[in-house]
């Protein structure tokens, strides 16, 4: 049953993994550490409680291990130019996909992981707070920044010459 309702969670935690890495093959590594965490943490699952903010909390926390590990080995992350190609043919939609992505990459770890809980997988703030334990107020503040940040690089990206 467990195991059914995490299977169902899969594209969530892959939308919210690649949001955190960036490379396609990196979100499907974490996500497959972090189910593996999960499943073998069942027991630490409280029933009655959202299972989809356990997971973000273990997606999270796995990809927090991931870069602590690469620092240590001096690879922190994949150049940005090695990043996925989604194949969308649409080129301006492609144009703009890519610009967000950057404005991403561009963001702390901490708005970028507040930006892909709230705006990319729509947690709402309460549960987004629980994932990273910290205060409503902190997340809500984190994301406002966060947005600010993002609107102003997307606008200065516009107005630069390609």
């Amino acid at each position: 049953m467990l195991a059914e309702e995490l299977a169902a969670l899969l594209p969530r935690m892959r939308r919210f993994a690649r949001s955190l890495t960036f490379h396609r093959e990196d979100a499907d590594d974490l996500v497959q550490v972090a189910m593996e965490r999960a499943l073998g943490r069942t027991e630490q699952y409280t029933e009655g409680t959202r299972l989809d903010s356990w997971l973000f909390r273990i997606v999270r926390n796995a990809w927090i291990d991931e870069v602590r590990s690469r620092v240590r080995r001096d690879h922190l992350f994949a150049p940005e130019d090695e990043g996925e190609q989604v194949g969308h043919d649409a080129i301006g939609a492609h144009q703009q996909r890519m610009a967000v992505q950057k404005a991403m990459s561009l963001l702390s770890d901490e708005h970028r992981i507040v930006v892909a809980l709230v705006l990319v997988d729509g947690l709402p703030y309460k549960e987004a707070a629980a994932v990273l334990e910290i205060p409503i107020g902190t997340l809500t503040s984190r994301l406002a920044r966060a947005r600010d940040t993002l609107q102003t690089i997307l606008q200065d990206g516009a107005r630069s010459p390609a």
